[in-house]
């Protein structure tokens, strides 16, 4: 290979700018610079990104293989454990029940706040025995005028309901909870639940849970599975329910049944707080602190265990701002979370070597950070780049069956939206930019890294209620809908899907060019339900 130099990039006609035809000059440019530097850098990528997909396909097929075992022959959690359901005695009454506290965190939630409280006032279990405790950090204080009212009126049916405001924000989430267990009354506690302000628990959420923590003593934390109210509203919603139903059918089921370990959700389960305490406590370090305290827990050897039986009723975010928001808390957060623990988790001596490498590979490095970083660097550049410097070639196996694999054991969770899977990809693979950002930003803890944005719940405000009159047509303000990177990633692949079905052998051009048509619908934010102002009844679903 000739040395490379400046010399011999820049052509003399072009450095003495002679030639008249700019396009001219630039493929000069790009046939000089091929050959030396962007074939090898290509093949290297290449190579990088097929080692990516094998972890993540390697991954899948292992998870795959368990969740069949575990449904053909494993056995029911209670016959893993111990579990007898708490009776009320003639002579002692309700001694029996363990105090329980139910913490309630919100912030602003108008929307959906009478939805949680209502639910857990309703929750069975003795009202001398349980505290429900409302976490309110709002910022408007109307809501938070509305939001104690009506834990006044729950209070005045008997309920023993407190409702705990602060001075400031500080952890955010993680500092509320914090917080509200160091009321007087909250000591006096065994077990602590957490609802998100969107979540309706069944009356009988607590009778199905709590025996186990009272039988098992080694048992720290009973996770429950979400169920989504709002599937069905728009196809943004169709998709979350896809991906996050993969995520409680197969990846919490695998870790409860064979690490006695998975990441808490943050919400609908049940900790007992003598671990919450000797793992450290809640801490804001990260944006998932839910997922801080899981791993340190773990780290101290304590279990956990997924009912997968036991739903609890949510809400999917069904715009495309809210959604943004959500993906980048839960891709930047176990990125930074990992970079700040694993030293911690190498070096810790009460877990099994093979804990320790289920946290670190599987757990963290494949679904927390390759999996974010190989579906865009792989799909939206490196593929799409092939096409323009033809001398680099990736595998048929790299480029079809292993991602077919891969999307179809996804697709496992949700049967119902099989006929979805297409569109599932193409959103999936917009939304990993967005994602991969996150990832880099928590690895190397760049700006914004702790921020926190609560994620919008809507509630019933789409539904028209009766007696209102017609809401008025919204206008649709694109200015501030625009996202320009997804664009700008859109019109890359619809150019180099021209240009592969011009000259290319491969017929890429049918993947790329409906996935710049996926880029540019998420660039102007015609996806998710349309929501022009808050408290308006209006909106309009997109993309059903």
């Amino acid at each position: 290979m000739d040395r490379f130099t400046w010399a011999t990039i820049l052509p003399d006609a072009l450095i003495q700018g002679t030639a008249d035809d700019i396009s001219i000059q630039i493929a000069l440019i790009w046939e000089q610079i091929k050959a030396p530097l962007i074939v090898p850098l290509l093949r290297t990528a290449v190579v990088i990104c097929l080692i990516m997909s094998l972890m993540l396909f390697i991954e899948r097929v292992y998870m795959g293989i368990v969740i069949t075992f575990v449904k053909l022959f494993g056995r029911k959690p209670e016959k893993r454990y111990k579990w007898e359901p708490l009776k009320e005695d003639a002579e002692l009454g309700n001694s029996d029940f363990p105090m329980v506290l139910v913490q309630i965190p919100m912030f602003n939630e108008r929307e959906v706040y009478k939805l949680s409280i209502g639910a857990v006032c309703r929750l069975s279990w003795p009202s001398d025995r349980i505290f429900v405790q409302v976490l309110d950090d709002s910022t408007d204080q109307a809501i938070k005028d509305m939001v104690e009212l009506e834990c006044q009126r729950w209070a005045r049916e008997g309920i023993n309901i407190k409702y705990e405001i602060r001075n400031n924000r500080t952890g955010y989430k993680a500092g509320a909870l914090k917080e509200g267990l160091t009321r007087s009354y909250a000591k006096e506690c065994d077990y602590v639940v957490i609802f998100d302000a969107d979540f309706q628990p069944e009356p009988d959420f607590l009778r199905r849970t709590i025996p186990f923590l009272v039988h098992n003593p080694e048992l720290a934390l009973i996770q429950a599975r979400w169920i989504f109210v709002n599937a069905d509203e728009c196809l943004l919603t169709r998709l979350q329910e896809m991906s996050l139903d993969y995520h409680f059918t197969v990846e919490q089921e695998v870790g409860s049944s064979t690490y006695a370990f998975f990441g808490f959700n943050g919400t609908a389960g049940v900790w007992r707080i003598a671990a919450i305490n000797e793992a450290g406590g809640w801490k804001d370090r990260t944006t998932v602190e839910d997922m801080d305290l899981a791993v340190r827990a773990g780290l101290k050897g304590c279990k956990f265990l997924y009912l997968g039986d036991l739903q609890v009723k949510s809400e999917l975010p069904s715009t495309l701002k809210a959604f943004r928001y959500q993906q980048r808390r839960w891709s930047c957060g176990p990125a930074n979370l990992f970079k700040k623990m694993i030293v911690e988790i190498i070096t810790n001596k009460r877990v099994s070597l093979w804990k320790k490498v289920y946290l670190i590979y599987s757990f963290f490095l494949v679904r927390k950070i390759v999996g974010h970083i190989v579906s865009f660097s792989f799909y939206c550049v490196v593929l799409p780049l092939t096409v323009l410097v033809p001398e680099v070639e990736i595998p048929r196996w790299g480029v079809i069956y292993i991602p077919s694999i891969i999307t179809i054991l996804n697709a496992v969770g949700t049967p119902r939206s099989f006929h979805l899977l297409f569109f599932w990809i193409l959103f999936e693979n917009v939304m990993s930019m967005h994602r991969t950002k996150a990832t880099f930003t928590g690895l190397l803890e760049g700006g914004r890294v702790n921020e926190w944005i609560v994620t919008e719940k809507l509630g019933g405000v789409r539904k028209d209620k009766p007696g209102t009159k017609a809401p008025r047509k919204s206008r649709f303000r694109f200015g501030k809908r625009i996202h320009p990177l997804e664009i700008i990633i859109g019109a890359f692949l619809f150019f180099c899907g021209c240009y592969d079905y011009a000259f290319g052998k491969y017929h890429y051009f049918i993947f790329l060019l409906l996935q710049s048509i996926a880029f540019f619908i998420v660039g102007i934010g015609y996806v998710g339900t349309i929501v022009p102002n808050i408290g308006d009844s209006n909106s309009t679903p997109l993309l059903q």
